[in-house]
């Protein structure tokens, strides 16, 4: 471990995450008051604030998710009854007098990401369940690309199917629908994407995008549109039993975490039960999956299982009972699903046959699986190597070619043959939290085509920055974080030309580093297993809902070291009042930041560890930076302490100094104005004097990124004297 005094740890400790730091206003006020309704203590209180819950009434809707009473979604889709009156007729047309009595044969187009697959899955159990003839089928992600196409509808018609269902998709599919219709077929569309400008001639369209504003089903993935409709067709057939609702259950939670669906309203009240379900999970492939990953069913994360689920191998393979128990059948968390389940599930249709996962959700037999939810652990590590090569490949063409250029450029576009397009998405998604711009990366199909994904950042929309650019595309799609797209190879300095003057008119320079929004401030002697257990009340978080993020100022790093594939574990300590606190802390993928300097401002999750029979409270690291507190200054060198810094491109005077006792600093903008404020603190003085000065809020972007920048030039002035 390196010696913190050293002087070449004072030379390599100004590298830390570049980030924004956006600290969410404090209103204690209003946090005291809303302690009168919910009984929590003020910080749980502050994190509801942050959340849009200010009232008793929001309150108490958000605690009490499971009393969430829903109307019947029969009054808000226009197209479920007719939908239900199809499979029906399929089904069970004996039940229907005008019907001719004999079943219809139906036919599933699903995708290939989680949403698809589990979506896939849940009408295909169900149906089956209730005694339908049905089969399904996926589109190729490398050679035809996402949505029901015009191959799948004529496969579909030469094999006698009369009814065809689209989960996940379709809603765009304007071309393939018409010619099934030609072709004498029916077709239900179960989609949840953006409603294009013409709808397809589908007999059924159900999609949350369609319905009234106000609906608590607008936030829906597209396992979401299945599980109501599977759930609906089961209620009306009088076969609704305990057994099938909670396999359904199941499957929805899955696809929706693993969607990113928002885990608000509905979504909300479902996932919440589906999470307390899926430990004892009466599904095969559910418990062969969670026994696989090494999901210990609380929210913690443990090893791989292999000895577990070797014995089970073994038991099965002797006629042993194809079903075992899961060890912990506590609820799970959204990151169980997110950063465990899900991965495998989706590390499938990035790089393999989605029917491995369609196998996995839907057989009853152990034996089975087991095999497949192996395949998956086994494509998801290839998985994970491929996107490590790639995104160190990545990287090194970024630091050597494009860095420089940034600033102007304000968007990444990178295309390299021979990157697997299945996960260029992920990589994408790694080079936004590494250079927070914009990222456009792709890769050759051929000499003459290139097939890429997008990711955004908050102030830049990624669906509109396609559409600017359509002239130079092929197919493209997307919405305002994410998107895909096509294009020929000529047309690339073109395109790398227009989505950087896209970027110009949207981005400024203060928004080329990720974001970091932050929740509340926290002293280390806060953190304690009573509190975590209190954060429970705002689980299952995600989407729209996300984990809360403490930050807590100038704690001293004790301890570190490199652990793993490149992760950082510390031991960090805070002291108040003459009181040292002390907690172990993790910083993943964090390798580039070692060693980090002795003192800093730190940004947190909570985590629980286990180990050796012990449970522990942990910090999750998502973000650091210089301490704005004094004394790192100010224990040898003079005050004040002054330098000029640039910052968007305009030259600033900053320096340390005292009022009264207290160290503050003071930055001179050129226009004569002076932006006052004592370390530690996030309220400022702005203006030509203190008399006249207004307040400002210093941990909102624009205050607070010039203050870093300041800071952080400040602090290597006094590393000189």
């Amino acid at each position: 471990m390196l010696d913190q005094s050293t002087p070449e740890f004072s030379r390599l400790r100004q590298r830390l995450p570049d980030q924004r730091w956006q600290i969410s206003p404090q209103k204690t006020e209003s946090a005291q008051k809303l302690a009168e309704t919910t009984n929590l203590p003020p910080l749980i209180n502050q994190l509801l604030i942050n959340r849009g819950i200010e009232t008793k009434e929001q309150a108490q809707a958000f605690l009490n998710s499971g009393d969430l009473i829903l109307p019947s979604p029969l009054d808000d889709f226009p197209d479920l009854a007719m939908s239900l009156e199809l499979l029906q007729w399929a089904i069970a047309p004996s039940a229907v007098p005008e019907a001719i009595a004999k079943q219809e044969k139906i036919a599933i187009c699903g995708d290939y990401d989680a949403d698809g697959m589990t979506s896939t899955a849940l009408l295909l159990r169900s149906l089956r369940w209730l005694g339908a003839q049905v089969d399904y089928a996926i589109p190729s992600r490398m050679h035809e690309g996402y949505g029901i196409n015009k191959r799948i509808i004529e496969e579909f018609h030469s094999e006698g199917v009369g009814l065809i269902l689209t989960v996940d998709n379709g809603i765009s599919a304007f071309e393939p629908i018409a010619r099934a219709r030609e072709l004498g077929l029916k077709v239900i569309i179960t989609d949840h994407h953006d409603i294009p400008q013409q709808l397809p001639p589908a007999n059924a369209i159900l999609n949350p995008k369609l319905i009234r504003e106000s609906s608590p089903y607008r936030g829906i993935a597209g396992v979401g549109v299945a599980y109501i409709l599977a759930v609906s067709l089961a209620q009306k057939l009088g076969q609704a039993n305990d057994d099938i609702l909670a396999s359904m259950l199941e499957l929805f939670t899955l696809g929706t975490i693993a969607d990113l669906a928002p885990l608000t309203g509905v979504n909300r009240h479902w996932v919440k039960s589906g999470l307390q379900q899926l430990p004892k999970s009466k599904l095969a492939g559910v418990q062969a999956l969670i026994q696989v990953s090494g999901v210990q069913g609380s929210g913690a994360k443990g090893g791989h299982g292999d000895e577990s689920i070797q014995n089970t191998l073994r038991e099965a393979a002797q006629g042993a009972s194809t079903k075992f128990k899961i060890q912990n059948s506590k609820s799970l968390k959204p990151e169980d699903i997110g950063f465990r389940l899900g991965p495998r599930i989706n590390a499938i249709g990035r790089i393999a046959d989605p029917q491995i996962v369609i196998e996995l959700l839907t057989t009853d037999d152990m034996g089975i699986a087991l095999e497949r939810a192996m395949q998956c652990e086994a494509i998801n590590r290839q998985r994970r190597e491929m996107c490590e090569q790639i995104e160190q490949e990545a990287i090194a063409i970024v630091e050597t070619e494009y860095l420089a250029s940034l600033p102007q450029d304000r968007v990444l576009v990178i295309v390299q043959p021979n990157w697997h397009h299945g996960v260029i998405g992920i990589v994408a998604s790694r080079l936004v939290e590494r250079y927070g711009v914009p990222v456009f990366i792709g890769t050759f199909e051929d000499e003459e085509h290139i097939r890429g994904s997008a990711r955004g950042i908050p102030e830049f929309h990624v669906f509109d920055a396609l559409e600017y650019c359509q002239d130079l595309l092929g197919k493209f799609g997307g919405h305002k974080a994410a998107g895909g797209f096509s294009l020929p190879s000529e047309n690339l300095e073109g395109l790398r030309s227009r989505l950087s003057e896209f970027a110009n008119k949207c981005l400024e320079l203060q928004h080329l580093k990720p974001l970091l929004k932050i929740d509340t401030q926290a002293n280390l002697n806060q953190i304690h297993y009573e509190l975590y257990q209190q954060l429970n009340v705002l689980q299952p978080c995600g989407i729209e809902n996300p984990d809360p993020v403490f930050w807590t100022p100038n704690v001293q790093i004790l301890e570190q070291q490199i652990v793993g594939k490149g992760h950082l574990k510390l031991t960090v300590s805070q002291t108040l009042d003459d009181s040292p606190s002390k907690i172990k802390a993790i910083a993943w993928r964090w390798r580039d930041y070692f060693p980090l300097p002795p003192r800093l401002d730190i940004a947190y999750k909570l985590r629980e560890n286990h180990f050796n029979g012990n449970t522990t409270i942990e910090l999750e690291l998502v973000g650091v930076r210089l301490p704005t507190q004094s004394h790192i200054f100010f224990a040898s060198p003079p005050t004040p302490l002054r330098t000029t810094i640039e910052y968007n491109q305009r030259h600033y005077n900053c320096g340390i100094y005292k009022n009264g006792s207290v160290p503050e600093l003071r930055i001179g903008y050129p226009e004569g104005k002076i932006l006052a404020v004592e370390l530690g603190h996030t309220i400022a003085l702005l203006g030509t004097n203190r008399q006249e000065a207004i307040e400002v809020d210093v941990s909102q972007p624009e205050y607070n990124m010039i203050i870093q920048t300041a800071l952080q030039a400040l602090s290597v002035l006094s590393n000189e004297y």
